[in-house]
């Protein structure tokens, strides 16, 4: 398959790009210069012709792209850029679309103070950051085009990237929603290998974390549908030997 990955050179993409390059052939593009030996370009997803052009004779794009801290940035990239690959992917007439988030993009304060086991099932409650909305709101144009165009979005929301705690340390700040790096790689991996036909609906939202004591999301669906099963344990950062 040749994938166009939207924000390749960023906090999650080059894990993305270790984890496929293997068995996919991969564009990638950042709003800076990528040095790598697959195909790049300088894009900046608020322009929907740069979109257009990197996606010329792909087969999916991943979106990875993003942008937390200026508004106007913010608003770009998150929304209007996520709202710019959707409409090129159907364009081009892709089968299906992977996007990624924060958890927020769900799961705000309101829930994760007040609840616990929870499921992507949940009615959107970003809270008023700036992340948390403009993500959402990419999120729900992925919800729209994929009941208005024939087209799976599947997306993939994530919180805390960690790397593996050492034998020796000592537990310490752990987020209740957590994944390692590659494992979240992985979880790409799957979304864009997965049969269509076996999921339930056209969009389908999956978080992805490792199970924690503290049980405030769970995983199960992605380990349902995507086959996603996370390999590295953060037990580490919660628990005393």
């Amino acid at each position: 398959m040749r994938v166009l990955l939207l924000g390749g050179n960023g906090y999650l993409g080059p894990h993305v790009v270790a984890e496929l390059e293997r068995d996919h052939e991969l564009v990638l593009t950042d709003i800076t210069p990528i040095e790598t030996p697959h195909a790049a370009m300088v894009v900046d997803i608020a322009d929907p012709e740069q979109v257009r052009a990197a996606a010329r004779g792909t087969d999916a794009i991943v979106n990875c792209s993003v942008q937390r801290r200026d508004g106007r940035g913010a608003f770009a990239v998150n929304t209007l850029g996520t709202m710019n690959a959707l409409r090129v992917a159907v364009d081009l007439g892709h089968r299906r679309f992977v996007n990624t988030g924060p958890r927020f993009t769900l799961v705000g304060n309101t829930y994760l103070d007040f609840d616990h086991d929870i499921t992507e099932e949940i009615p959107p409650q970003p809270g008023t950051g700036l992340y948390a909305l403009t993500k959402s709101l990419g999120h729900e144009l992925c919800r729209v085009y994929s009941e208005q165009h024939p087209i799976h979005v599947l997306m993939l929301l994530f919180s805390s990237f960690r790397d593996l705690p050492s034998p020796d340390q000592e537990p310490g700040d752990a987020n209740p929603f957590a994944v390692t790096f590659a494992d979240a790689a992985r979880a790409i991996r799957c979304a864009l290998e997965v049969d269509l036909a076996t999921l339930p609906s056209p969009f389908e939202t999956f978080f992805t974390t490792v199970d924690q004591p503290q049980q405030h999301c769970r995983c199960g669906k992605a380990r349902r549908l995507l086959g996603w099963e996370p390999r590295d344990d953060l037990s580490g950062y919660v628990r005393r030997g």
